[in-house]
């Protein structure tokens, strides 16, 4: 089982991106990489190597898992791997495609200081 250490993180809100990077940098110890759009995250990705993809399902442009799908054309990256951030309603929306494509999902607003735990025992049991 591999330790994560790496996180792209897709997320449209810079509060968002700034809460997430407090909790996950500072707090998780991780190295994180994040992208305000997913075709930054696409075009990012591959180059940083992450271990686990955090993604926003309602983004401008590409959706999360649009973004998710494209993530998934880059060989490196097919098997990465995913968790949405979303809210409640919208997860409930979109059970089947977490239920199909990710490891799990985090719902907003999250709580800083049991994010890293969370992202680290969702990646550890799609790891294990």
């Amino acid at each position: 089982m591999q330790d994560i250490k790496k996180i792209l993180h897709v997320e449209d809100d810079p509060d968002i991106r700034e809460i997430a990077s407090l909790a996950l940098v500072d707090l998780g110890g991780f190295e994180l990489l994040q992208c305000e759009s997913g075709d930054i995250a696409v075009q990012k990705a591959e180059g940083f190597g992450p271990d686990v993809i955090v993604l926003d399902m309602m983004m401008p442009g590409m959706t999360g898992i649009e973004t998710l799908a494209a993530l998934r054309e880059i060989p490196a990256l097919a098997e990465t791997p995913a968790i949405f951030m979303t809210s409640k309603n919208v997860a409930t929306e979109h059970q089947g495609a977490i239920r199909n494509q990710a490891i799990g999902a985090i719902q907003k607003p999250f709580d800083p200081v049991t994010l890293p735990d969370q992202i680290r025992q969702l990646a550890m049991k799609a790891l294990a």
